[in-house]
C-alpha cells in the first residue's frame, strides 16, 4: 500500500515539476553494491525518487519567490540536495541562487552605505550593522560540492569586496570594530568552514580579510587554533605584524588582539563615553597554551600602540576615545604587572596621564567589562563579595549602586548562583531592577540546563521572571532530560510547555516556534500529540509573517548605561528541520501532506527540504550498511 501511494506521489510531482521518472526494479541508478532484497530495494527507489521530486518541485517554486534571500537559500539548499544525482542541474541552481543573493547583498550594501552617510552628515558614530551575508551562505554550499565553481564565485567576492572597501575608505572615517569596515563576509564563512573541518579551504577564505582586528577575524583565528594551533599563531603574528605599523590602530584594536591570547571568544571593546560592549562567540573558554614569545610580542605590540600620545579631544578620531583608552588600560594592567612588569609602569604612568579626562566613578571600575574573561570566575564568594563592597564603598551615587549590583548579579548568574537574586534585589531603580532580573533568571536557567538539573530548570519555567518562549524552553529542555528515564514527567512537562505556548500571541512568530518546541519533544513519546500539535503549528505559522522555521536560538540582552551584555543559547528544537525529519521517519506520506499546509515560502521550504534531506540520507546510510 505505501508503495502504491509513494508511486502515486511520484507521479503527481513529476508532472508538477516536470520532472520525469521511470519506475520498476531497473527504475532508479543506485550505487548499492549489494541490495536488501527487491522489494525494499524498489521502495528506497520510490522513497528517493519521492525526495529528488519534492526538491527539484521546490526549486522551480523558489524561483517565482518574493523573498530574494528565501530565493537564494532554497536554491542553494536545494542544489546541495541534489548535487549527487543531477550535478549539472545543481550547477545551474548554485548560479541562480549566486544571482539572487547578489540582490540582496547589493541592497544592504546600499542601505549601510546610506546609514554612514547619514551618520557622517549628523557628526555622530558610524556604527552600521548589517543582516546575512547571502552570497557567503551560497558559495559554502558550492565550494564544498565543486571547488571551480567555488573559485569562480569567491573571484566574484573578491572583487565586490575590494570595490567596497575602496568606496567606504573614501566615503567614511574610522568607526567602532562593528561597522562596515570591520565586517568581514569572507570569515564567518570561513569559519564555518574550520567547524567543518575544511582547513586548507578555510583559509582560501579568510586570507585576504585577516587584515585587520575585528570579532571575525579574532573569533576566526581562535576557532582555527583549536583545530591547528600552529596555523593559527602564525596568522595572528602576521596579523600583530600588519597592525603594529597600523597609523589608525587604537585602544580597541589592542582590546580586539587580547581575546586572541587571554579571553578566547569573548571580544570586549569600550565606547567614548566609558560604556562597554562584550561580544561572546561561546561560552566561557579557557585561555589557550599559547608560546611565551608570542604572548610577549603581543604584550610589546600592545603597550606601542596604547602609549601613543592622545590627540587632544576635538581631534581623537580613536574609537575608544581617551576615556575608553583609560580602561582598556586598566584591563590588561595586571596582565602586564605579571608577565611584563617594565611594561606595565608605563602603561601605569599613561593611565596616570589619562585619568585627568576620566570622571571619578569610571576610574573606581564602573562595570564588569574591566575583569570578564580575564579574571577567574571561580573565585570564593567571599572574595567575590569584598570586590564588590570595596567598588560599593567609593560609589557615591545610588546609580552607581546599582550598577555595581548589576554588575555581580550578572557575574554569579553566569556562575549558576543564586544569590545573584538577593544583589538584584538591592537595586533600587525599577526599571533596571525589572530588566536585570529578566537577564539573570535567563542565565540561571541555561546554566541548569547545561548542567542537566531538570529540577532545577522545571523551577525557573515555572518561578523565573522568563517570557513565554523562554518558559517553553525551559520545559521542553527538562522534558528532554528526563525523557529517558520518566517518560509520564517528559509528558506532563510537554503539555505544560503547550499551555504555556498557547499565550503567546497568535501573529508573534514566537508561538509558533513554541509550538514546534512542544512537537518536536512529543514526536519520540507521544506521536499523536506530535501530529496534533504539529496542525497548531501551521495554523500559527500562517498567522505569523516572521515566521521563518528556522529559527534555532533563544536569546537575552541586557544594557544599562554602563554596560552591555547578550547570551545566547541554540535551541534546535525550534526548528521545523527537527520535527519534519522525525515526522518523515514515522508517516512520510502524511508529513510531505502536512507541508502543503504552509502558506509562507519560507516554513515550507525549509519542511520540504527537511523531508529530502532526511529520505536521502537514510538511503545513503541503508547502503553504506549493505556494503
Amino acid at each position: 500500500m505505501l508503495r502504491r501511494q509513494l508511486l502515486v506521489l511520484v507521479v503527481t510531482f513529476c508532472c508538477v515539476g516536470c520532472a520525469t521518472f521511470t519506475f520498476g526494479q531497473t527504475s532508479t541508478k543506485t550505487k548499492t553494491a549489494k541490495p536488501a532484497s527487491p522489494e525494499l530495494n524498489e521502495e528506497a527507489a520510490q522513497q528517493r525518487a519521492v525526495a529528488i521530486s519534492l526538491v527539484t518541485t521546490l526549486a522551480d517554486e523558489a524561483r517565482s519567490f518574493k523573498d530574494q534571500t528565501r530565493r537564494a537559500r532554497v536554491q542553494a539548499r536545494a542544489a546541495d540536495i541534489l548535487w549527487d544525482s543531477d550535478p549539472e542541474r545543481s550547477k545551474e541552481l548554485f548560479r541562480r541562487a549566486w544571482d539572487a543573493a547578489t540582490v540582496v547583498d547589493t541592497e544592504t550594501a546600499r542601505t549601510r552605505a546610506e546609514a554612514l552617510k547619514k551618520a557622517n552628515s549628523d557628526g555622530g558614530q558610524v556604527v552600521v550593522r548589517g543582516g546575512p551575508d547571502i552570497r557567503s551562505e551560497v558559495l559554502r554550499l558550492a565550494a564544498k560540492r565543486d571547488k571551480k565553481l567555488g573559485d569562480e564565485f569567491l573571484k566574484i567576492l573578491d572583487e565586490a569586496e575590494q570595490k567596497q572597501r575602496e568606496d567606504a575608505a573614501n566615503a567614511t572615517r574610522k568607526s567602532d570594530p562593528d561597522s562596515l569596515l570591520g565586517a568581514s563576509k569572507r570569515l564567518q564563512l570561513a569559519r564555518r568552514l574550520v567547524q567543518d573541518g575544511e582547513i586548507e579551504r578555510a583559509m582560501e577564505f579568510a586570507g585576504p580579510a585577516l587584515d585587520r582586528v575585528t570579532i571575525d577575524s579574532i573569533f576566526f583565528l581562535s576557532a582555527l587554533r583549536e583545530k591547528n594551533d600552529g596555523l593559527a599563531d602564525a596568522a595572528f603574528q602576521v596579523l600583530l605584524a600588519r597592525v603594529s605599523r597600523d597609523p589608525s590602530a587604537d585602544a580597541n584594536t589592542v582590546s580586539g588582539l587580547s581575546s586572541y591570547i587571554f579571553t578566547p571568544f569573548l571580544y570586549v571593546t569600550f565606547e567614548r563615553g566609558g560604556g562597554s560592549n562584550q561580544s561572546r562567540g561561546r561560552g566561557p573558554t579557557p585561555p589557550p597554551e599559547i608560546q611565551p614569545a608570542i604572548k610577549s610580542n603581543f604584550l610589546k605590540a600592545a603597550a606601542q600602540i596604547l602609549m601613543q600620545p592622545s590627540p587632544v579631544p576635538e581631534q581623537d578620531q580613536a574609537s575608544s576615545g581617551r576615556l575608553g583608552k583609560y580602561l582598556v588600560i586598566k584591563r590588561l594592567l595586571p596582565l602586564y604587572e605579571q608577565l611584563e612588569p617594565e611594561l606595565g609602569a608605563g602603561l601605569r604612568t599613561q593611565m596616570t596621564a589619562l585619568a585627568s579626562y576620566v570622571p571619578p566613578d569610571f576610574q573606581q571600575g564602573p562595570n564588569r567589562a574591566l575583569t570578564s574573561g580575564l579574571q577567574n570566575d571561580d573565585d570564593a564568594d567571599g572574595d567575590l563579595s569584598q570586590r564588590m563592597q570595596d567598588r560599593l564603598d567609593k560609589a557615591t551615587k545610588s546609580e552607581m549602586r546599582d550598577a555595581i549590583y548589576a554588575d555581580y548579579a550578572v557575574v554569579l548568574a553566569g556562575k549558576g548562583d543564586t544569590k545573584a537574586n538577593d544583589l538584584v534585589d538591592k537595586i533600587e531603580n525599577t526599571e533596571l531592577r525589572k530588566n536585570v532580573k529578566a537577564y539573570t533568571d535567563f542565565e540561571l536557567t541555561q546554566v541548569a540546563i547545561r548542567n542537566k538539573d531538570a529540577n532545577e530548570v522545571t523551577r525557573m519555567a515555572r518561578t523565573g521572571n522568563l517570557t513565554s518562549i523562554q518558559k517553553v524552553w525551559a520545559l521542553t529542555s527538562a522534558a528532554k532530560l528526563v525523557i529517558a528515564a520518566e517518560r509520564s514527567r517528559a509528558s506532563d512537562l510537554l503539555e505544560e510547555a503547550l499551555v504555556e505556548s498557547r499565550r503567546i500571541g497568535g501573529s508573534d512568530p514566537d508561538r509558533a516556534r513554541a509550538l514546534t518546541a512542544v512537537a518536536n519533544g512529543f514526536a519520540e513519546i507521544d506521536p499523536v500529540r506530535s501530529w496534533e500539535t504539529m496542525s497548531e503549528v501551521v495554523k500559527a505559522a500562517n498567522s505569523a509573517e516572521g515566521f521563518t522555521g528556522e529559527d534555532s536560538s533563544i536569546s537575552a540582552k541586557l544594557e544599562t548605561a554602563q554596560m552591555g551584555v547578550m547570551t545566547n543559547a541554540t535551541a534546535q528544537e525550534f526548528d521545523l528541520l527537527s520535527v519534519f525529519r522525525q515526522l518523515s521517519h514515522a508517516d512520510l506520506m502524511r508529513a510531505i501532506q502536512l507541508t502543503k499546509g504552509f502558506t509562507g515560502e519560507a516554513p515550507r521550504a525549509v519542511a520540504t527540504l527537511a523531508i529530502a534531506r532526511s529520505i536521502l540520507e537514510r538511503r545513503e546510510l541503508s547502503a553504506a550498511a549493505s556494503n
